[in-house]
């Protein structure tokens, strides 16, 4: 690997701010924050909105969307609408 031009790759914890949850990977981000982790050593902190913790898909919250009724809807708003270019 050729040295000087690649990001720094370290350490970082990742929190999830919706349930508190934090997990121990490798970026390159940086962050002015710190933890003191489980194996005792100190790690950047990074706060982020959405995790698998949290997002809808992983944590089957994720709403099933009813295609059919949405083109139901459609046509009563708009009537049926024919084809381009049939008569």
């Amino acid at each position: 690997m050729k040295q000087g031009i690649h990001p720094d790759y370290h350490p970082v914890v990742f929190q999830d701010a919706g349930t508190g949850t934090r997990f121990l990977t490798r970026s390159t981000i940086t962050s002015e924050r710190t933890v003191d982790w489980s194996d005792g050593n100190t790690y950047p902190l990074v706060i982020v909105d959405v995790t698998a913790e949290s997002h809808p898909f992983w944590t089957g919250a994720q709403r099933i969307m009813d295609t059919a009724g949405r083109v139901e809807k459609f046509e009563r708003k708009y009537g049926r609408r024919r084809p381009h270019g049939s008569s």
